[in-house]
């Protein structure tokens, strides 16, 4: 379906909202089911998300709740249909071949692999991403300021200011740390930016960083292990970690190493901490980016944009299982999950 066609659909259906507010201002009993025509000018939207994981799941719901609030109704005037792959990359390619071919109005891709297959399989309908660390290395889009192509949406990087915030947690838990150590999977160009992002910022903190990477979550325990005599552990978005995350917190708490995750989900997951992203409203926020593009704004002008709001998250559950006190200082100002 070619930008022009969605474009008159979206602003058909907000002529009707229009039209069908006006009739229930002058008649109370109008009925309330969706006419034919409505039904006829619903909006169709392909999701391939790439594992079920909190966080990925919190964006794609929040990417939904958008709609919502924009008074969209589900099945009614927006249909979504959710596909997951599982972590699988062959599924991800595979949904987005489907997408394709289909007679969807857009798609949104949540995480990296996702969003690299959708790019490369469907260039006549616009596609939104999300939990996409770095959209320009994953050759996602010509600029963020300027994407290029039927392709934007929202990255999950944390600011660098984030990032060192993260780190002096690390030193706040345990003020002589010196090892940090990252498991992340190997090929996943998002954990690749991190783990150099990380590196860069742990050596302005006199902090080494020891990595050890997977090709799947069954290695995860092996690859924690072999991390050896670290002070602490920081688990960053990495999509297979993430949804693996209870094979190395076990190891982190019988060997007694404070996890600090990048985000929320990793915390409820098991981690002791973080500073990081609501995936929920980076969800949301892309949402609103992709009405817009229904409602005519172009995805090749529309800049890639960057998480609005980052927040203290603590388990205090798992830090008393990995044997360590978590500040008062940012147990104030924390949202403690467990």
């Amino acid at each position: 379906m070619s930008q022009i066609s969605f474009r008159r659909r979206a602003l058909t259906l907000v002529g009707i909202a229009a039209a069908a507010t006006l009739t229930l201002s002058s008649c109370s009993s109008a009925p309330a089911e969706s006419s034919g025509a409505d039904a006829a000018e619903k909006i169709t939207i392909g999701i391939s998300q790439l594992a079920p994981h909190p966080a990925l799941d919190a964006a794609t719901e929040g990417f939904k709740q958008a709609f919502f609030d924009a008074g969209y109704e589900d099945d009614k005037t927006v249909e979504f249909d959710v596909q997951n792959a599982n972590g699988e990359q062959s599924t991800a390619v595979t949904i987005a071949q489907s997408f394709a071919s289909s007679d969807l109005d857009l798609v949104l891709a949540v995480a990296t692999p996702a969003a690299q297959a959708a790019a490369q399989a469907i260039t006549d309908k616009p596609v939104l991403f999300t939990a996409v660390t770095d959209a320009l290395a994953a050759e996602l889009v010509d600029s963020d300021e300027k994407p290029g192509a039927n392709v934007t949406g929202t990255v999950d990087a944390v600011p660098e200011d984030a990032l060192v915030t993260q780190f002096e947690l690390i030193k706040e838990i345990d003020p002589d740390a010196k090892k940090v150590g990252i498991v992340y999977a190997s090929g996943e160009v998002n954990s690749e930016v991190q783990v150099k992002n990380a590196e860069s910022v742990a050596k302005d903190l006199d902090l080494e960083i020891v990595t050890k990477t997977v090709t799947t979550a069954n290695d995860i325990a092996q690859a924690t292990e072999a991390l050896g005599d670290v002070d602490a552990i920081y688990v960053p978005t990495d999509n297979m970690v993430v949804n693996g995350i209870a094979s190395l917190v076990q190891v982190a708490e019988t060997k007694q190493i404070p996890v600090i995750g990048a985000e929320p989900g990793t915390v409820e997951g098991g981690a002791v901490a973080t500073y990081g992203i609501d995936y929920t409203k980076l969800g949301k926020q892309t949402g609103e980016m992709a009405i817009r593009i229904l409602e005519g704004a172009d995805p090749a002008t529309t800049p890639v944009e960057e998480p609005s709001e980052l927040s203290y998250v603590v388990n205090t559950a798992a830090a008393k299982r990995m044997g360590v006190e978590i500040p008062k200082g940012i147990l104030d100002q924390a949202t403690v999950v467990e």
